[in-house]
């Protein structure tokens, strides 16, 4: 075994790779519950690949026999209907998950120096994944699939002068027809995939060359013993490793259990109008993306059109998405933990993940003046928190701050 472990480090640095990465990569001991959302969305993007690879086997990206081929897929492919019913949970898992690892990234201040790049790279990756998640919803070429996709990229054609162009260049046609599935079947299956796994490998390295961050946001590297090794760390193999997959253990209990007794769950992972064949002549009574999608289509319908272009309200939703990308910049306190935040950081996060939460909520109901109107006030309320951040993260008494870890 020796022999053909020194035979594989001569020709490849697979033990360096191991301790560098897991046997010797030191993480703080103080992690907690909110850490495992990271190896868990790891664990769904692996889930989503092996299954869309046996779902290609079978999917037909033609406008005439895509819904048929996922019929055929459900009805006459031994465990097809189990392979489709994981993947289109894995789809709202993914952003469960991901939500989540965001939520913990703001919590304890995980997007602050030195750890700017890897938010970036992660909110990149939270981009890639929502074009990801569209282009697959566009696939299965229900009544939803199709008016969906017709709204949303009849969006871009909005922008003054290119908005055509870049319209015609989307579609490949002049309406959503057979190119446009064709397109989003290549990009789906192949470009983007591929380009996520880029990106999670690019956020991993980043987040081992600066290490982990913790619930107290004290960086463990500042403090060694005489061997270098962080006195608050501990290997993440097999100490985190183990804890880890405890916490896929619990997540697949609960995601089995939504594919076996409700994989449509109301209609939150699967709607009842994509169970239809798209018809172009019949449009549906209330057209809305997947509730991953709603907070940021919410933002879009709030800003009236203007002159009759939705130009504004698209300028708005890709605004909602970037600025995002600013948070480093913008959180001016010197402590990174909520834990030893001042009270108007905390207050703050708060209003912004109720606002969240109901954005995402109005955007999957239908338009009347009064969900128009608590629109436009969430609206505001998310941009104010981004605007005012540097405002109300630099007033207020925090506390102090650790040298080491409270769990050290």
């Amino acid at each position: 075994m020796d022999n053909n472990k020194n035979w594989i480090d001569q020709r490849f640095p697979l033990t360096k790779v191991w301790n560098e990465h897991l046997a010797e990569y030191y993480t703080p001991r103080n992690f907690n519950f909110w850490y495992f959302f990271g190896s868990l969305a790891i664990l769904v993007l692996v889930i989503q690949i092996l299954t869309g690879v046996f779902l290609t086997m079978h999917f037909k990206p033609d406008a005439a026999l895509a819904f048929a081929s996922v019929e055929y897929i459900m009805r006459d492919v031994d465990w097809g209907w189990l392979i489709r019913y994981i993947h289109s949970t894995g789809a709202s898992a993914f952003f469960v998950v991901i939500y989540l690892h965001m939520y913990r990234g703001m919590l304890y201040g995980s997007y602050k120096a030195p750890r700017e790049l890897i938010w970036i790279l992660g909110m990149v990756l939270y981009i890639a994944l929502m074009a990801e998640a569209f282009m697959g919803y566009v696939l299965p070429w229900g009544q939803m699939s199709y008016w969906g996709a017709k709204v949303i990229i009849n969006l871009f054609g909005s922008f003054p002068i290119v908005g055509e162009l870049i319209l015609e260049f989307i579609l490949g046609d002049y309406a959503v027809g057979d190119p446009v599935l064709n397109r989003f079947f290549s990009l789906h299956v192949i470009a983007i995939p591929l380009i996520l796994v880029i990106l999670v490998f690019l956020h991993i390295v980043a987040l081992h060359t600066v290490g982990s961050n913790n619930p107290d946001g004290v960086e463990i590297k500042q403090n060694k013993d005489a061997n270098g090794i962080p006195k608050d760390g501990i290997p993440f193999h097999p100490y985190y490793s183990v804890k880890d997959i405890m916490g896929v253990v619990v997540f697949l209990m609960i995601f089995t259990s939504i594919v076996f007794f409700a994989p449509a769950l109301g209609g939150y992972f699967l709607e009842a109008p994509n169970f239809v064949e798209a018809n172009p002549l019949k449009t549906p009574d209330h057209i809305a993306p997947l509730w991953y999608l709603t907070p940021f289509y919410s933002v879009l319908r709030a800003i009236p059109p203007m002159f009759g272009s939705q130009l504004p309200g698209v300028l708005a939703m890709f605004a909602a998405l970037l600025i995002l990308i600013a948070l480093p910049w913008l959180d001016r306190s010197k402590v990174k933990s909520i834990r030893y935040r001042s009270w108007p950081y905390k207050a703050a996060l708060t209003i912004f993940v109720i606002t969240f939460i109901v954005l995402g909520w109005l955007g999957m109901q239908a338009v009347t003046p009064l969900y128009s109107l608590m629109a436009q006030i969430f609206t505001a309320l998310y941009f104010a928190f981004f605007i005012l951040m540097p405002w109300f993260t630099s007033i207020g008494k925090t506390k102090p701050v650790p040298e080491r870890t409270t769990e050290h």
